[in-house]
């Protein structure tokens, strides 16, 4: 019985993904260099999966000013990370 506890608990550790585990380095530090203290206000990282990063805005005019943005925010953010390839704004909860 212990054993399958052992084994249930690293198989748990390894599905425990850190929020900052993302291959190239964090984006939530890639946008402080990219974006105002109050852009980052109103916008989340939601996921990096295949060069696409994922951010979460809090509403509707905060996702019509990032898309007027978005290519510049692009740019910007490659020179952080060259995988990037593309970035997803969806309005959702930033908290």
């Amino acid at each position: 019985m212990v054993l399958l506890k052992n084994t249930v608990e690293e198989i748990m550790r390894g599905l425990a993904v850190k929020k900052t585990d993302y291959p190239g380095g964090d984006p939530q530090a890639w946008l402080k260099k990219a974006l105002t203290k109050k852009e980052l206000g109103h916008i989340k990282v939601k996921y990096f999966s295949k060069g696409v990063l994922g951010l979460s805005v809090d509403s509707s005019a905060w996702l019509y000013i990032l898309s007027l943005k978005k290519e510049e925010l692009l740019h910007s953010l490659k020179k952080e990370n060259p995988g990037l390839k593309d970035i997803n704004l969806r309005i959702g909860e930033i908290s």
